[in-house]
């Protein structure tokens, strides 16, 4: 193959588009800009709000309801069944500890403490808020419970 013989790919560099140019370039006069109005005029930008005099899709869809999710306080969920699986007898629970053995996630969330399963172990339990059959259950067992604030 020889220098003279390299031909472009067909299509690889298409020529740019010189506008108001003049008839010829086909991009002449109002150079793709219509007539009149303000999408003519220099400095307008279309807005994605604007849909001509249709009524906007912001105005047609309805506002209406209050979401509390913003305001809702997040409890990451310990079982009583994990506390009895995990810790040992006689162990002071904090959420440290939670953390440490994996139930609580991070140091920022606030904990419940549920009274789903058995506790067979006396254990001291610190956290945010209890259920009454978990505060039962640890009193039941000898054990006691300290909420954090």
């Amino acid at each position: 193959m020889l220098s003279n013989e390299i031909t472009a790919i067909v299509g690889a560099n298409p020529k740019r588009k010189r506008i108001g140019r003049g008839k010829g370039s086909g991009h002449g006069k109002t150079s793709g800009r219509g007539h009149k109005g303000d999408g003519c005029r220099s400095g307008s930008k279309m807005s994605f709000v604007d849909e001509g005099g249709q009524m906007p899709l912001f105005r047609r869809l309805p506002k209406r309801g209050f979401n509390n999710a913003n305001f809702e306080t997040r409890y990451e969920v310990v079982n009583v069944s994990q506390l009895d699986r995990v810790f040992n007898d006689g162990t002071t629970v904090g959420i440290d500890e939670l953390i440490r053995t994996g139930l609580v996630d991070s140091r920022r969330s606030k904990v419940k403490i549920l009274g789903d399963g058995e506790l067979t172990k006396k254990l001291t339990v610190s956290a945010h808020k209890f259920s009454k059959s978990a505060e039962q259950k640890i009193s039941d067992c000898g054990g006691s419970v300290k909420v954090v604030a």
